[in-house]
């Protein structure tokens, strides 16, 4: 955990594949007005990442967990959530109703980013046991709650084309719900994925 940047080859790879990735979905993106909303995500969460680094750095676990989560993003931020074409694929071979691209990146920003938020709570705030699993749940959920609010601002913004590329509702009044609550199942599954391993394997969770 305590190895510096120029020492950390796992780190570095992992910024190399994500500007390789950014520079690749920033060529000829589908729509490059909700491109570039989409990206603020990434400079704003990158460049807390960056900052934050001198006081306190994540494991490599974590930071390969921002990174899968990130990729997704990049790739939905290039199509859009509703035209990724993967979730088009999804959609033929399943017969749904819609593209649930969106579905996937929500579900797995619990899966993903729970394990981080909970190594930063342990270690920042001290919590640790139950509380450290209750905490980190709640934190997803709250967090993917405010950025739906943030989302919708975003929308009411922009213009109404745009708007509802970047929402990605797909028609569904019930988005934003289904996406939170998609998000805090996702945090239960890495949760309950971190609590077996700890159990089998105390002091390395």
């Amino acid at each position: 955990m305590s190895k510096s940047f120029k020492s950390n080859r796992v780190l570095q790879g992992l910024v190399v594949w994500l500007i390789v990735l950014w520079i690749i979905t920033a060529i000829n993106p589908l729509y490059p007005s909700d491109w570039l909303l989409e990206n603020l995500l990434v400079f704003i969460w990158g460049g807390i990442l960056i900052f934050s680094y001198r006081w306190f750095k994540f494991s490599n676990r974590s930071y390969a967990l921002f990174t899968m989560f990130l990729s997704l993003h990049l790739v939905g931020a290039h199509y859009t959530y509703a035209e990724t074409p993967f979730g088009f694929w999804l959609q033929t071979l399943f017969d749904f109703e819609r593209n649930h691209y969106d579905r996937i990146v929500h579900f797995s920003f619990g899966l993903l980013i729970a394990y981080p938020m909970r190594e930063f709570l342990m270690r920042r705030s001290g919590v640790s046991g139950a509380w450290s699993y209750f905490f980190t749940i709640n934190g997803i959920l709250a967090f993917s709650a405010f950025y739906e609010v943030l989302e919708v601002i975003a929308a009411m913004i922009v213009s109404p084309e745009l708007g509802n590329a970047y929402l990605g509702t797909q028609g569904d009044e019930w988005d934003a719900q289904k996406d939170t609550f998609l998000a805090f199942m996702g945090s239960i599954v890495a949760m309950l994925v971190t609590w077996s391993l700890a159990r089998k394997n105390p002091g390395k969770s």
